[in-house]
């Protein structure tokens, strides 16, 4: 098949567009031109990349024409963010295409009522992010099952993999986190460290777009989660960490208000975003509707990114 990723030069593009193409598939990838693939550049020959604005060309009404002219089997959209966005690129390739795939989030749910979190949780999103990532899922399924239009919604949790920062276990970016726990030293966590997070490598989401298109009539219509079989304690993570380091963890824990006072106030947004989330999230509907089986657990896929960040030189440990 023709196989059109939007966005497919990131982190998810990586592994999604190799997997396409060892899968027989067609590739091209409009990209804005200003990342590069963070591994096997030698497949990518096979891809076919345009140079594309998205962001101008929807301000311009311009976009779903351009990807509709490229008359692909499958749309697989990594960067749609509203539901502006989507029905735009929808209205150009209704009709013109046999598969629409949507990148989502798992920030539609805002925080969780029973766990793990389930796709058919009302949605109580918060934060621009999660906002528009519902907006868009929201439009877009209603349209599917309105219209027959053949689309579906794939939501990852925190991706990580070589070539990218995990979130830490404060529940943010700083990579000094990750250097204290190597080094031994003390890390003050929020609250008791009993927040969740769920992380995903890119290769596991790779896979359930890949499923999707392999199981079309149980995806189109539909949401599915994609993260790893479990989440992580922003303690036990920590623990787990520094463990992989050879240390053991030296945690202290402090009320929210004092911890964010001891950090800037990037990661204190970061963080707040995170443990206010908490999330604990169910991949039962994509395992038995689609098939998908995450190949890494939380820990052995941020100990890949960390491994990839020595190698590196961005974390020293």
């Amino acid at each position: 098949m023709k196989t059109v990723v939007v966005g497919g030069t990131g982190h998810i593009g990586t592994y999604l567009v190799p997997r396409l193409l060892l899968a027989g598939h067609e590739v091209i990838c409009l990209s804005r031109g200003q990342r590069v693939p963070y591994a096997d550049q030698g497949i990518w020959k096979q891809v076919r990349v345009e140079k594309v604005d998205r962001v101008q060309e929807d301000k311009d009404g311009r976009f779903g024409a351009r990807v509709a002219a490229l008359k692909a089997d499958v749309v697989i959209d990594l960067i749609c963010f509203s539901a502006q966005s989507a029905r735009q690129i929808v209205q150009g390739i209704e009709g013109k295409t046999g598969l629409y795939l949507s990148c989502g989030t798992i920030w539609v749910h805002g925080p969780s009522v029973s766990v793990p979190t389930t796709e058919a949780e009302p949605r109580r999103p918060f934060g621009e992010y999660g906002i528009g990532k519902a907006a868009m899922e929201s439009w877009l399924l209603s349209h599917a099952r309105e219209t027959g239009f053949p689309a579906a919604v794939l939501h990852p949790g925190h991706i990580v993999g070589r070539g990218w920062a995990p979130l830490n276990p404060a529940g943010n970016f700083s990579l000094g986190v990750f250097a204290s726990l190597a080094r031994g030293e003390r890390l003050v966590v929020p609250n008791l460290g009993l927040e969740t997070v769920h992380h995903v490598h890119a290769d596991d989401v790779a896979q359930i777009f890949c499923r999707a298109i392999e199981n079309r009539a149980a995806a189109v219509g539909e949401s599915f989660h994609v993260v790893s079989a479990a989440a992580l304690s922003l303690r036990g993570y920590a623990e787990r960490v520094a463990q992989w380091f050879g240390k053991k963890a030296q945690l202290e824990f402090a009320p929210w208000e004092q911890w964010r006072a001891s950090v800037s106030a990037e990661d204190a947004a970061a963080t707040w975003d995170h443990i206010s989330h908490s999330p604990c999230i169910s991949i039962e509907k994509s395992r038995r509707l689609l098939g998908y089986e995450p190949r890494y657990e939380s820990l052995p896929a941020v100990f890949e990114s960390l491994e990839w960040l020595i190698e590196h030189g961005k974390l020293k440990a």
